[in-house]
């Protein structure tokens, strides 16, 4: 566990939230993910999470992610704590110029991610990212070796993949619409963390508001309250999933994914560019 900044603020959670904004994703897709995101913050359940927590803020940092030089802090480190700041910061994200991105190195965004929960000036009782995405790593180092590190480092990796009817080929092999299994396979990790899949990016704001909920007071449910698949990992690592898409099996092995899911280097054809 890092020591605490000088001066840090405690919060309940510190959450960077990280989406897309690779080539596969146009200027509507992109606009849709900023906009879900605003509509989580302003939403009354939303908020409600965030003041049910034994302090009644997080911190929260929000990143354009593609691949290094592109990837950028959109809206940097705020304390939302009531519905004014959480109106704050949906503002400022919408009003943040639109980023342009290359590549998909998630395991560089998650590296940066990590980074930022290490250098601020809060002190969460827990530490996240959240990741969301249309398509597998494909530059930059294995998505699975960063993955096992940051989650030893004491931040659960959280995902939210976005399935489309696209296909192609990434760091994972030959990608045919399962993305959700992918992102359960090698790239969620860390204490309780889990996966929720929007099927495309229409059903992303329902996606990202329920995932917020779950994210923030930390409270998974059962059964899907909404028609929308969950998939768990119990335990400090993530694992392959098992028959059952919303409780995959746990393994003793503690990085069990990492021989499925390829090496780094670009890998194109994904996505809807070459």
């Amino acid at each position: 566990m890092r020591p605490a900044p000088a001066f840090a603020e405690a919060v309940d959670l510190e959450l960077v939230l990280a989406t897309d904004n690779s080539q596969s994703i146009d200027s509507a897709e992109a606009a849709l993910q900023r906009q879900g995101v605003a509509a989580a913050f302003r939403s009354p359940e939303v908020v409600r999470a965030i003041q049910s927590g034994s302090l009644g803020r997080i911190g929260v940092a929000y990143l354009d992610w593609s691949s290094a030089p592109y990837t950028r802090i959109a809206v940097n480190w705020r304390v939302i704590k009531d519905k004014a700041s959480a109106d704050a910061f949906a503002d400022a994200l919408l009003k943040a110029p639109p980023g342009f991105g290359r590549g998909t190195a998630i395991g560089e965004t998650l590296t940066l991610a990590a980074q930022l929960i290490e250098i601020n000036d809060l002190d969460g009782t827990r530490r996240a990212i959240d990741i969301s995405g249309d398509g597998p790593n494909n530059t930059g180092r294995p998505v699975a070796e960063v993955r096992d590190e940051i989650a030893a480092r004491g931040i659960t990796i959280n995902g939210l993949p976005i399935v489309t009817d696209e296909y192609g080929t990434g760091e994972w092999g030959a990608y045919y619409g399962e993305l959700d299994k992918y992102y359960i396979n090698c790239v969620i990790g860390g204490r309780a963390a889990f996966a929720l899949p929007a099927k495309g990016f229409q059903e992303f704001a329902v996606a990202i508001r329920r995932k917020l909920v779950l994210e923030i007071s930390e409270a998974l449910p059962k059964a899907p309250a909404i028609g929308l698949p969950i998939m768990k990992i119990a335990g400090v690592m993530s694992s392959p999933p098992s028959d059952n898409p919303l409780r995959p099996a746990p393994r003793a092995n503690p990085s069990p994914s990492t021989q499925n899911c390829g090496g780094g280097g670009r890998v194109r054809g994904f996505g809807g560019f070459r």
